[in-house]
C-alpha cells in the first residue's frame, strides 16, 4: 500500500515541481515503485519529464471528471519504476467542474485507491494556489512536503498553508500529517538565506528536514532536456541532494532495507 505524499505551497517558484520529479526519481533509481501525479494545470511536472501536454490523451483531469480508469492514464517513464499521471491544460476548469459535485473534495482519493497497491509511493504535485484541486490532494495524501525558498516572504506563506492544512485535517482528512518543511534554493553565502534556515528550524524545529536543497544551476536546466536531475547528472549536488532527502524520507518511515542495499 502506497504512501501518498503531496507536495504543496501556495507560493509559486519554490521548487515543488523540481521536488516531485527528482525526489519521485530518486525513490524509483532507490527500488521503490513510485507513481507521480501532476496536479498543477501548469503541466510543468509533465514536461519536466519530457512529455508535450497536447499529446496527452487521459490526463489526471479524465480520471477526476469524466471517471477515466487511472490504469488508462499511467505512462512509464524512461526511469524503471517510475510512472506517472500526467497534467493538461483543462485541469484549470476542474475547479469549475467540481464545485457541483458531491463529494467534490474526496475525487482525487477515489482515483488514488483504486492504484494505491501498486506502488510503494505516490507523490502529488499540486498547482500554486489553495483551490479545490490542492485541497483534493491534501484530502488524498497521508502526508504532505512543504518546500520553502530560503528568502525573507518564506514564514509569511507558510502560516496560512498550515492554516489550511490544520482545517482539511479537522473536516476532510483527520490522517494528514507534516511530512517536513524542505528549504530549497540554498546558498550558504548568502547571509538571509543562513538567517531564513535558522528562524525556521527554531520555529518549527523537528519538522524542518535535516537536507537541504542547494542552489545547482544542473537542477536548473535538467527540465529543459525532460530529465530527472539524476538522468542528466548523476553526480551533481542536486542528484545528491534529492537522493539524501529520498533516504531521510525512507529513514523516517522505517523503509530503509531497500535503500541501504544502494
Amino acid at each position: 500500500m502506497a504512501k501518498v505524499i503531496a507536495v504543496a505551497n501556495q507560493k509559486g517558484g519554490v521548487g515543488k515541481t523540481t521536488t516531485v520529479l527528482n525526489l519521485g526519481s530518486s525513490l524509483a533509481v532507490l527500488e521503490y515503485k513510485t507513481l507521480l501525479i501532476d496536479a498543477d494545470p501548469q503541466a510543468n511536472a509533465t514536461t519536466g519529464l519530457g512529455y508535450d501536454p497536447r499529446n496527452i490523451k487521459n490526463s489526471i483531469y479524465e480520471c477526476v471528471i469524466d471517471s477515466v480508469e487511472p490504469q488508462d492514464a499511467i505512462i512509464n517513464t524512461e526511469i524503471p519504476l517510475l510512472d506517472m499521471i500526467p497534467a493538461h491544460i483543462d485541469l484549470v476548469g476542474a475547479e469549475i467542474e467540481l464545485i457541483n459535485l458531491e463529494e467534490r473534495e474526496f475525487m482525487m482519493k477515489k482515483v488514488i485507491d483504486k492504484v494505491k497497491d501498486q506502488y510503494d509511493f505516490i507523490l502529488i504535485d499540486c498547482s500554486p494556489s489553495l483551490g479545490l484541486i490542492t485541497v483534493n490532494a491534501l484530502t488524498a495524501a497521508n502526508s504532505v512536503i512543504i518546500p520553502v525558498q530560503s528568502e525573507f516572504y518564506a514564514l509569511e506563506g507558510l502560516g496560512k498553508l498550515l492554516n489550511t492544512i490544520k482545517i482539511i485535517q479537522t473536516r476532510l482528512n483527520r490522517d494528514l500529517s507534516i511530512e517536513g518543511i524542505l528549504v530549497t534554493m540554498y546558498d550558504k553565502r548568502e547571509l538571509l538565506r543562513r538567517n531564513v534556515l535558522e528562524e525556521l528550524r527554531t520555529h518549527f524545529k523537528d519538522i524542518v528536514f535535516d537536507t537541504i536543497i542547494n542552489r545547482n544551476t544542473k537542477l536548473g536546466e535538467a527540465p529543459s532536456f525532460g530529465k530527472a536531475i539524476i538522468m542528466h547528472d548523476a553526480n551533481s549536488t542536486g542528484a545528491i541532494n534529492y537522493l539524501n532527502l529520498a533516504r531521510e524520507i525512507l529513514r523516517k518511515n522505517d523503509m530503509l532495507d531497500k535503500a541501504n542495499n544502494k
